[in-house]
């Protein structure tokens, strides 16, 4: 992260009152169930797709953002949902017998847990930061729940994941204010880009047998709960930059069900090509 990240990442609230290093769970140390761990493993997975998907979009922008200072911003913020993806399909993996470049690399489309909005084309700059925007807030608002899981895996991965996820917030805002009360093509863009992402935002706050379990467990958190404290969240965001939160129907989604997105197998086909030519390659 570059210095002014850095400074950027300490000056917000978010980051301010994020959980912090050593605020360790209280939960007590168990060993799960072979059940338990199947639905951890799965709880993990939909975490980790989403990291993974969204830094192989964010690593579509090396070398064409609108300036140099921002290339490398949104490299860094692409580097650290990588990083969240390693940690969450590491512990997947370790609790199914496989590794996380296995879980990456060797699953097809109908395999990946990912929300549908992850999977959006790169699209232009404001797409981009609408998207980023979205969910900066939604992981913020999860990993910092997620934090205190009475699983010490998860709780570990989210304490990290959200002093990074409260810069990329940040960033987004800082972002959409300047572009929504900007220009006037710069606040069409920009208004453009909530318009069409909009639909697919309701996707990531269902929840499912699956995750009310484990939440009632105290291990997940229960994405239907984020709903509220992600609208306090964003409102006064859109607001500020002269945007209008759209009024339409949820898509359907699906993701999290084994029905991705039109767009994911494409990008599959383009992360995934080089490890399945040269299957068990290292260099």
């Amino acid at each position: 992260m570059t210095s002014q990240a850095a400074t950027q990442q300490a000056a917000t609230p978010q980051a301010a009152n994020g959980p912090a290093t050593d605020n360790t769970s209280s939960a007590v140390d168990a060993t799960p169930t072979a059940a338990d761990s199947r639905d951890i493993a799965e709880y993990a997975l939909r975490l980790g797709d989403d990291a993974l998907v969204l830094a192989q979009r964010m690593g579509e922008w090396v070398s064409h953002a609108p300036e140099l200072e921002e290339d490398v911003a949104l490299t860094n913020i692409g580097l650290d949902l990588l990083g969240q993806a390693r940690a969450l399909l590491g512990y997947a993996g370790s609790l199914t017998g496989r590794t996380e470049d296995e879980l990456a690399y060797f699953r097809s489309d109908l395999e990946f847990r990912c929300a549908h909005l992850m999977c959006l084309p790169r699209g232009d700059f404001a797409a981009t930061i609408g998207r980023m925007l979205v969910v900066a807030a939604y992981q913020w608002e999860l990993y910092e729940r997620l934090s205190e899981s009475a699983d010490e895996a998860l709780a570990g991965i989210a304490r990290k994941a959200v002093k990074e996820v409260a810069y990329h917030l940040e960033h987004a805002r800082m972002w959409t204010l300047r572009l929504g009360d900007g220009t006037d093509e710069s606040h069409r863009r920009m208004q453009v880009a909530i318009d069409d992402l909009w639909p697919l935002v309701d996707e990531l706050f269902r929840t499912d047998e699956l995750e009310q379990q484990l939440a009632s467990a105290g291990i997940a958190v229960d994405s239907s709960a984020l709903r509220g404290p992600f609208d306090a969240l964003i409102d006064p965001i859109l607001a500020d930059a002269t945007l209008t939160r759209p009024d339409v129907p949820p898509a359907a989604g699906g993701g999290r069900h084994g029905r991705p997105s039109e767009h994911l197998g494409h990008l599959l086909a383009e992360m995934q090509v080089l490890a399945r030519q040269f299957p068990g390659a290292s260099w």
